[in-house]
């Protein structure tokens, strides 16, 4: 390390950097959650259908998911804090441009587009910045603890504020408040402390970026398919430029399209090993998947959003089609589980001082799994109120546990030269569980639509996920990441790969 490098890592302001950074993923979070309480509200105004809100909530996690990896790249390229102010005006134009929308398209370009291009730069840096600005372990899994607190918060919250705010005023004033909070982040950005590089810059691995976002891109965007054309035999016929490619009745192609998504993804995962062969700078480093403790913790990752952001998702359609609620008792009724998260987040690195994150995390799953089965079991289209909140409230509960340990899990995997890297793929994972938890609980109400039971066999499917969780969390090695540590016990960080 440098004496420059040294010098401005001592001289950091903590609150300069953690205010900003916290907003930033709290305000990204929220974008991911406030929008399930108004999506009939928004639906009606700009002339579109449930199932239209939907494809734009689950593309602009799909388009983080996707751009999270090259986003952390970029980061290392370009400088953690130049990208972090870029992704944040892209955002906040994507925001204003949202707000002003009369029509699905401008809606998509907006929020889908330009906030999940904005967030897939000014998300890595969060992390990156972190890691490398606080070299005390004890102090960094702090910081860690609230940033992934403002995540919680930011997606719990997000239909509570949401909903108030398209009550009182409309849901345009939403986006508004977006456009502020991203103003006062960029002005407290200011003072943002980026340490010196002390390595050469990267290359830009063009063809990887290509590969690892169409990849994701075709994986869900068959998930998404399976609402219209069913996920095994076709609803209707699935046509391309007017042309029948299969017929109705015929096989579904949520399966053709998933099919080519894993396809770009492996050739992905064969240029980014042939690359390092060569000698070249690949987008990821093939090291980064030979963690068996960082591909448990990712897994936990994708699990919790997907839960998370499905079980809003489900809750708020349910609500909205079934009861007829406005988006302000929409998100009244959620908010037990932004009670649950708030409570069981604030205590997070009082509990990692204590606990193993690994246990931390398979207690998490255990009171979510619980949470989830008390809503399958207790919530019928005509049942009290009260019914929804011990369901809600343990689940946010087992989130908020959960969520800063994970993160620890993976951060710590790896040394500070695949902090950036690492950054990427563990968002990236994160967004994909968000995107994958709105995808297929849509897909599920709509197949489930003729039954009348599209809730009971939603909330059933996120106990099913939830339990694949929960046995990722029980597989993690015992002893993996003790109490108060930030470097796991038994699994060493991955030596550097040596290059001629």
């Amino acid at each position: 390390m440098t004496a420059a490098a040294a010098e401005a890592r001592t001289a950091v302001n903590p609150r300069a950097v953690v205010l900003p950074l916290a907003l930033a993923q709290f305000i990204a979070s929220y974008a991911g959650s406030n929008m399930n309480v108004s999506i009939s509200a928004i639906a009606a105004d700009i002339d579109t259908t449930v199932r239209g809100m939907q494809t734009t909530i689950t593309l602009f996690t799909l388009t983080m998911a996707s751009l999270m990896i090259p986003g952390s790249k970029l980061t290392d390229i370009w400088g953690r804090k130049f990208c972090f102010s870029w992704g944040l005006a892209i955002y906040g134009t994507g925001a204003f441009l949202a707000l002003l929308s009369q029509g699905l398209g401008l809606m998509i370009f907006g929020y889908s587009a330009l906030e999940g291009i904005g967030s897939a730069l000014m998300i890595p840096p969060v992390y990156i910045l972190i890691t490398v600005v606080f070299t005390d372990l004890k102090t960094r899994a702090k910081y860690f603890g609230v940033v992934s607190g403002a995540a919680g918060l930011g997606a719990a919250a997000g239909p509570l504020i949401g909903g108030a705010l398209t009550t009182a005023i409309s849901w345009r004033a939403s986006f508004g408040l977006q456009v502020l909070v991203v103003g006062y982040i960029l002005f407290l950005s200011r003072k943002l402390v980026d340490p010196p590089r002390t390595s050469p810059a990267p290359k830009f691995d063009l063809l990887g970026a290509i590969l690892s976002a169409l990849g994701m891109f075709f994986v869900v965007l068959g998930i998404l398919m399976s609402g219209t054309y069913g996920w095994f035999v076709s609803m209707k016929d699935f046509t391309i430029n007017g042309k029948v490619i299969l017929p109705k009745g015929g096989m579904s192609p949520v399966w053709l399209v998933i099919g080519i998504g894993a396809v770009i993804l492996a050739l992905f995962f064969w240029h980014i090993h042939s690359a390092e062969r060569r000698g070249r700078e690949p987008l990821l480093h093939v090291r980064l998947f030979q963690s068996k403790l960082a591909n448990l913790g990712m897994g936990t990752q994708l699990i919790q959003w997907l839960t998370l952001q499905g079980t809003f998702f489900v809750v708020s359609v349910f609500l909205q089609e079934k009861r007829h609620y406005n988006a302000i008792e929409t998100g009244l009724m959620l908010t037990p589980a932004t009670i649950g998260i708030l409570l069981s987040a604030a205590r997070a690195e009082r509990m990692a001082q204590r606990r193993p994150q690994r246990w931390l995390i398979v207690a998490g799953f255990t009171v979510t799994t619980t949470g989830m089965v008390l809503l399958l079991a207790l919530v019928r289209p005509d049942s009290a109120i009260w019914t929804f909140i011990p369901g809600l409230l343990l689940m946010g509960l087992g989130v908020g546990v959960m969520l800063t340990s994970s993160v620890n899990v993976v951060q710590s995997s790896f040394s500070e030269q695949d902090q950036g890297d690492i950054s990427g793929l563990s968002r990236s994972v994160s967004n994909l569980g968000s995107s994958l938890g709105t995808a297929l609980v849509g897909s599920i109400l709509v197949v489930a639509a003729t039954g009348g039971k599209q809730f009971a066999i939603s909330a059933a499917a996120m106990v099913v996920f939830a339990l694949i969780g929960l046995l990722l969390a029980v597989l993690m090695p015992r002893g993996s990441v003790q109490a108060g540590s930030h470097r796991p016990a038994e699994e060493p960080a991955p030596k550097p790969t040596v290059r001629a």
